[in-house]
């Protein structure tokens, strides 16, 4: 079974406002065995449009990475991170398939 990521780009604009959401919002990724992959840290836009942070959170499968979505206890995180950023956040189902070469 394919796992599941989040992809999150992020500006933030009241860093400590937005400590209480990466808090609050830890319950919920150990609830649905989220696990970083990305988490800020350097990077270079190389096409299109980028934001501030990136990052990437894996779980065991895409449905889980969905039902952390839509979770109440990620639900109430969020609540936390509106006032203090913006972010763009897709969910996508991983690749199992054949790779090049």
């Amino acid at each position: 079974m394919p796992k599941g990521y989040w992809i999150a780009r992020v500006d933030v604009s009241d860093p400590e406002q937005y400590k209480s959401y990466v808090a609050a919002n830890a319950e919920a990724f150990k609830a649905f065995g989220a696990r970083f992959l990305v988490r800020s840290g350097q990077h270079k836009i190389v096409e299109g449009v980028g934001r501030a942070r990136n990052v990437v959170i894996e779980f065991p499968s895409y449905q889980a990475a969905l039902d952390c979505w839509d979770s109440p206890v990620y639900r109430a995180a969020v609540e936390l991170r509106l006032p203090a950023a913006v972010a763009d956040v897709t969910i996508v189902e991983g690749y199992d398939g054949p790779q090049p070469g």
